[in-house]
């Protein structure tokens, strides 16, 4: 089932001296349970088409539809999970995961009951009254996927949440993640620079071109990727070919700049 529609996205960033197209001519379905990839280079428009699915910025051009409604009723389905983790410091680790629900006004005994649940299964039992500045960068992400979580959002972003991070850490929260949202069989866009992250997580890749940002191709990952974790697909036989051919298109995409 089609749980997110796009189409003819079209957007351009005015200041009293210039127009900047970001956006053109983006057309693309996600269905539910999916997770896909916005990859490309820098500049080419992926942070800003999360800002409009967010419905954080309105498109010059275009409508997208969750579950056929505009995205503008429901922006509380959607979750947000970035580069830093924008944890409050003087609240606790428990303060933090809840807020998204206190603020929805959908803190209940239950719903607390399942969010501490849920950073226990992260591995942070015992973390629940410290403070973010006693954590590591990689327990302040699972922290924050967490938070993500607790208001059951239809559709999560993912917006470069590992380059941060080292890159052992990276891999296990990579796993981590996938797991996760497989278990809660959730949908997911990921936007990466990383090739091996995008195809070791995805169903489908989206590759951009520079600005104005247009979807040039799509791939869809293998099977036998997408039913194995992360760390494992990284190690498959075919991940280096759909590794190499991502990478040519990536070049060609330089080389007309």
């Amino acid at each position: 089932m089609v749980l997110l529609k796009i189409e003819g996205i079209h957007h351009t960033y005015f200041t009293k001296s210039s127009a900047t197209t970001a956006l053109s001519d983006i057309s693309l379905t996600v269905e539910e349970g999916e997770f896909v990839s916005f990859l490309g280079p820098s500049g080419c428009g992926k942070t800003t088409l999360l800002s409009i699915i967010a419905g954080l910025i309105k498109p010059t051009e275009g409508s997208i539809t969750l579950e056929d409604q505009p995205i503008e009723k429901l922006k509380s389905q959607i979750g947000y999970m970035l580069q830093q983790d924008y944890l409050f410091p003087w609240k606790t680790i428990e303060e933090n995961i809840l807020l998204g629900l206190k603020l929805n006004n959908l803190l209940t005994s239950k719903k607390k009951q399942d969010t501490l649940r849920l950073l226990d299964q992260m591995g942070l039992s015992g973390f629940e009254k410290q403070y973010p500045s006693q954590l590591s960068g990689g327990m302040r992400q699972r922290v924050a996927l967490v938070r993500t979580l607790a208001t059951e959002p239809k559709l999560l972003m993912l917006d470069e949440p590992f380059s941060a991070l080292d890159y052992q850490t990276k891999l296990r929260l990579e796993d981590l993640v996938s797991d996760t949202l497989k278990t809660f069989h959730k949908t997911a866009i990921l936007v990466t620079h990383d090739i091996g992250e995008a195809i070791a997580m995805s169903d489908r890749i989206f590759l951009f071109s520079p600005r104005p940002g247009k979807i040039l191709k799509s791939f869809s990952i293998p099977e036998e990727l997408r039913t194995i974790s992360p760390f494992q697909a990284r190690n498959h036989e075919l991940y280096p070919e759909i590794f190499q051919t991502i990478w040519k298109e990536l070049e060609q995409i330089e080389t007309n700049q």
